[in-house]
């Protein structure tokens, strides 16, 4: 555990970066710093491994006052992950996973096999491993960051804004990518970020701080959510937070069937659509690929030509999802898929609220 005992840091000119935190850490969760900028985040974080050193208070790793430990070695023993990766460009892909194991001093060739492993784990193709970071993209190098960071195996990862500096497709999927790992490796991570909406999705805690580092409010997603404590979280959170909650609910609304063509079947979709109705196309394992507008049929035997995009949501996800799907959809229709991926049935918007109405109602 990590543990923040009315820590401080100020500068000779009198700037006051943080001012009397204290908060604790818990093991195998991510803990997020989110707060507007100025507000300290980047500097709390660096001063879990001293790469700034706190001018009051103290911080304790499992009890040790880390002030008592060895800078150097106190690093190493953490994974750090910054925003541009931070890669050493003048080095492999392979060599640069396998700095810190080889500064501790593993066998080099543990530590190249650790780096290939990797690299498998974070989504990079074995065949990069000999390219250099210039001749990766954004969201590659930021990867190869994650799985540097990883390679001695270390308890503790401190992330400062890792997935900023890409565009939004790419950091949904380094997010994503981001859960599966810490799923099955289970790290105490401490994850800064200026985003709300990252903070929520990634922290298992949200630890919201004002300007000069003071703690406003330290929740799970959920019951920042659905309690901020003062306007100034409330404000910070954002004014669709009662939507937002839906991400953490669920509840059973009605699906209902649906007219569905198998991919390739012109002469079905003619049918179907001859009465002006959109039919759902889906493969040979039922899986959807996509609406068709009963308009543009003779276009539709081109999957390109399909309806899709953020219109399908899983049986066993939250009311956000699926009343999403449903406003998303085209037809007004969310697709509802089961854990494999095919088709259910649909769900209507209003169906959604209405089970939405109904849990709330049951709510004490």
């Amino acid at each position: 555990m990590i543990r923040f005992e009315s820590v401080s840091k100020s500068y000779p000119d009198g700037t006051i970066a943080v001012g009397d935190l204290s908060l604790e850490v818990p093991d195998g969760q991510t803990t997020v710093f989110v707060g507007p900028s100025g507000c300290g985040k980047t500097t709390s974080l660096r001063m879990i491994n001293r790469m700034i050193e706190p001018t009051g208070g103290r911080i304790t790793v499992d009890d040790r006052d880390t002030a008592s430990m060895d800078a150097a070695t106190l690093r190493r023993s953490m994974g750090y992950v910054i925003q541009h990766a931070g890669l050493f460009p003048h080095r492999t892909i392979k060599a640069n996973i396998t700095t810190v194991p080889l500064l501790l001093g593993w066998d080099r060739r543990r530590a190249e096999r650790r780096a290939l492993e990797l690299m498998e784990q974070v989504g990079l193709p074995e065949h990069l491993a000999g390219r250099y970071p210039a001749q990766l993209s954004g969201g590659q190098q930021q990867r190869v960051g994650v799985a540097r960071a990883l390679a001695a195996d270390p308890p503790i990862m401190l992330m400062d804004e890792p997935f900023s500096a890409v565009d939004p497709i790419v950091r949904e999927q380094l997010q994503d990518a981001f859960l599966m790992l810490q799923a099955d490796l289970g790290k105490t991570i401490v994850f800064v970020t200026h985003d709300i909406d990252e903070a929520i999705k990634l922290g298992d805690q949200v630890a919201v701080l004002r300007v000069r580092g003071e703690l406003a409010q330290l929740a799970s997603p959920a019951d920042l959510l659905a309690e901020p404590t003062d306007e100034f979280v409330a404000d910070f959170v954002g004014k669709d937070r009662g939507y937002r909650t839906l991400g953490f609910r669920s509840a059973s609304y009605p699906i209902a069937t649906e007219p569905t063509v198998p991919v390739g079947a012109t002469a079905d979709l003619a049918r179907v659509t001859a009465a002006g109705r959109w039919v759902l196309v889906i493969d040979d394992e039922r899986r959807p690929l996509g609406w068709v507008d009963p308009d543009k049929v003779d276009q539709a035997v081109s999957i390109g030509s399909l309806h899709r995009g953020g219109t399908v949501a899983s049986v066993t996800g939250t009311l956000r999802e699926a009343l999403d799907a449903a406003l998303s959809s085209p037809t007004g229709r969310g697709v509802i898929v089961d854990e494999s991926g095919a088709l259910l049935g649909t769900v209507r918007a209003h169906e959604v609220v209405d089970a939405i109405a109904a849990d709330a109602q049951r709510a004490p």
